[in-house]
């Protein structure tokens, strides 16, 4: 089959590779209807993470070719979006609704998702089949529910969105402008998109944002301090993982509010006298996407809301280094491969 391997930093490739097979009783093969590119895919790209012939591609929706004689809940022929991680569903930890914690984690996608086929274990506790086959245009969303619109929704629930509540939005990618949506579904009464580039900010308003600002660093947490009577938020989604981005999200947070954090950090470190005395709430890490799979699975069939606009660019999987190519000169916010 083809799949898409990152050689080197900068340096990705299409491959021909061993189609999987079923290797645990509990595993299914799918084969990918979508893939896309991830926003933490292009740390190794950039050299930030070690990579060395690296399969690639974490978020899929497929059709389930093969299960394992264990697997109960997925049939070959369904249409399926599954997780980044692989989970049981059933452990004392998946049961609390963190499953990207399970007992049993793994990876989501095996060998990588950004491929023609891909092996996922525990299948009965990592994919959600849809209610069929679904039309073509409701594709680009059951996808982003698989990382994206899942790890957004996580941050806004971490924060506690909800009712009577300003959000702030640190950063501007899939994840964050997805977290805007989010938020607003939960019933934030009012969301501020932190974002300096004109096509992120349209988007994040089409999604629901009611503010945006421009600025960042001390700026931005002094306009965002300025727009909330000099409190701060409420609530506030970390979607980049830098220690500007951290503790600008902290420092827009009034005293009680809540911080939701999932960008994948990188050399973020605490000061703990600042942390102390700020008052806030910090919860956050690898969302547990497969917790809100069926809701957003069912908002996304109804047609309530609409995630996949987060794809400005479409690209066939021979052409994925393209696609790497343009999220990481923000040309593209977020790229779908068609397999």
């Amino acid at each position: 089959m083809r799949a898409v391997v990152m050689y080197g930093p900068g340096d990705v490739r299409v491959d021909q590779t061993e189609r999987p097979t079923i290797a645990e009783p509990t595993d299914a093969v799918i084969r990918l209807a979508a893939s896309c590119i991830c926003g933490s895919d292009l740390w190794p790209y950039r050299g930030a993470d070690d990579v060395d012939h690296q399969p690639m591609g974490h978020e899929y929706v497929g059709v389930v070719e093969e299960v394992g004689d264990d697997v109960a809940q997925v049939r070959v022929g369904d249409f399926v979006v599954g997780s980044f991680f692989s989970s049981d569903n059933t452990c004392a930890i998946c049961r609390a609704g963190y499953q990207s914690h399970c007992v049993h984690r793994g990876p989501g996608a095996v060998p990588g998702a950004q491929a023609e086929y891909a092996r996922i274990p525990h299948a009965d506790g990592t994919l959600v089949a849809t209610p069929g086959p679904p039309a073509d245009d409701l594709v680009p969303s059951l996808l982003a529910a698989s990382d994206v619109l899942g790890t957004g929704w996580f941050a806004a629930v971490a924060a506690e969105a909800g009712p009577g509540k300003t959000v702030a939005v640190v950063g501007d990618g899939a994840v964050g402008l997805l977290g805007v949506l989010a938020a607003r579904q939960l019933g934030a009464e009012r969301v501020i998109a932190m974002s300096r580039h004109a096509d992120r900010q349209a988007l994040a308003r089409d999604f629901g944002a009611t503010d945006v600002v421009e600025e960042r660093g001390d700026a931005g947490v002094a306009r965002i301090k300025q727009l909330t009577d000099g409190l701060g938020a409420h609530s506030t989604i970390e979607a980049v993982g830098t220690q500007e981005s951290m503790m600008q999200a902290i420092r827009s947070t009034r005293p009680g509010g809540h911080v939701g954090y999932v960008g994948v950090s990188h050399d973020v470190v605490l000061p703990g006298r600042q942390l102390f005395y700020s008052g806030v709430h910090l919860h956050g890490g690898p969302a547990p996407v497969r917790r809100f799979l069926p809701d957003l699975i069912d908002r996304i069939w109804r047609r309530h809301i609409d995630p996949g606009k987060v794809f400005d660019l479409t690209l066939p999987l021979d052409e994925a280094a393209e696609g790497y190519r343009a999220m990481d000169e923000r040309r593209a916010i977020k790229v779908l491969l068609t397999v």
